[in-house]
């Protein structure tokens, strides 16, 4: 019989860091006042109030579900292991083998978990998308970049809504914004700030010419009530007609509203609602989020010069090409995540380059 004791002992030691990284022992006192907050009758009079309730306690009910169900696994696997050494049962050795894979897969999953160390990253996100250098071949990867992200948060079960799309001349797009939400939404697209770079035969060049192109994308995390002040005097408010979805009556009416923070450059829109001034307050919240967030960033980077920390890649680095002619590759500039699957990266194939991101940060 097979001694798997090595193996048992290295996962019950992971499975005692992730009691760690995920804070078990106080998530199950806060599970305990989440249930009774959960139980005022009054909650719902503060529609936002209820919704940070009800997201912080279905989150912290997975984390303990999925820990409670790892521990039980890995009580059984240890208590089989034990009995087939005892009576040197050579039988079981496959059922035990194959309740550690399992094991391992959803600790590998779970520990990706603690490479979220940002105060911010449990946060929705704002992304804007933005074509550079390219003429239409750039609006148009703009446009594939969208709808990547698309893609990748309807595979993760996240919510994501269009907050503004500016359309390109011939096709693709100058500009979009959209407001992801899901677990961990802003620590994951924090892999995606930067520039991107497309090569690639370009669809609309006559003389079927090798084209490269680039698309910029920024992301800041939505904060629930960010502290900061707005001078009116500083913001420019241009009003359009709202695209993409949205109804009849939105479409007929410059409803949807973009706000410019003059000082910074910063913009915030919103088209989702039909009311103008409703679209206003909507992208009135997004702006302070972005002022916010810059301000954060512009400390942490004070104190990284401080500290002699090297600045790390960032906004206006080029952070990926993918190229599609005259070999298919996609790679990671930052972490050398590489892979030629170039059509299952465009349909939402992310998770290898946003955990690699992870990863390199961490180590960085």
């Amino acid at each position: 019989m097979r001694d798997f004791t090595d193996e048992l002992r290295e996962q019950r030691r992971r499975l005692d860091e992730a009691a760690d990284y995920l804070k078990i022992a106080d998530g199950r006192d806060r599970v305990v006042e989440l249930e009774s907050e959960m139980q005022r009758p009054d909650l719902w009079d503060d529609a936002d109030l209820a919704k940070r309730v009800n997201t912080e306690y279905a989150n912290l009910k997975d984390d303990l579900d999925t820990f409670d169900g790892l521990a039980g696994k890995l009580d059984d696997a240890e208590v089989l292991h034990d009995m087939a050494r005892e009576l040197d049962d050579e039988s079981q050795e496959a059922e035990i083998e194959s309740e550690l894979a399992a094991i391992r897969t959803k600790l590998d999953q779970l520990e990706l978990r603690s490479l979220f160390t940002g105060e911010h990253d449990d946060s929705p996100c704002i992304v804007q998308i933005n074509a550079k250098d390219g003429g239409v071949d750039a609006q148009d990867f703009a446009e594939m970049l969208l709808r990547m992200y698309a893609r990748w948060a309807e595979q993760r079960g996240f919510d994501i809504t269009l907050n503004y799309e500016s359309e390109g001349v011939e096709a693709g797009i100058n500009s979009a914004e959209f407001t992801l939400k899901g677990r961990y939404a802003y620590g994951l697209m924090t892999s995606e700030r930067g520039t991107h770079r497309l090569v690639r035969i370009s669809p609309f060049d006559n003389q079927g010419r090798r084209q490269t192109s680039f698309a910029a994308v920024q992301v800041w995390p939505e904060l629930d009530e960010p502290d900061v002040e707005i001078n009116e005097a500083d913001i420019r408010m241009e009003v359009f007609r709202a695209s993409g979805a949205g109804g009849q009556h939105i479409n007929k009416t410059s409803s949807a509203v973009r706000l410019i923070h003059e000082p910074t450059g910063l913009v915030a829109s919103s088209q989702e609602e039909r009311s103008q001034l409703q679209n206003r307050e909507r992208a009135m919240n997004r702006l302070k989020s972005l002022l916010a967030a810059k301000i954060e960033e512009e400390h942490q980077a004070e104190l990284d010069a401080i500290a002699g920390k090297q600045a790390q890649v960032g906004w206006g680095s080029q952070i990926r090409s993918y190229v599609m002619q005259p070999y298919q590759m996609v790679k990671d500039l930052r972490t050398e995540v590489e892979t030629a699957a170039v059509d299952a990266v465009f349909n939402g194939d992310l998770d290898p380059f946003m955990e690699g991101y992870l990863q390199w940060k961490r180590s960085s």
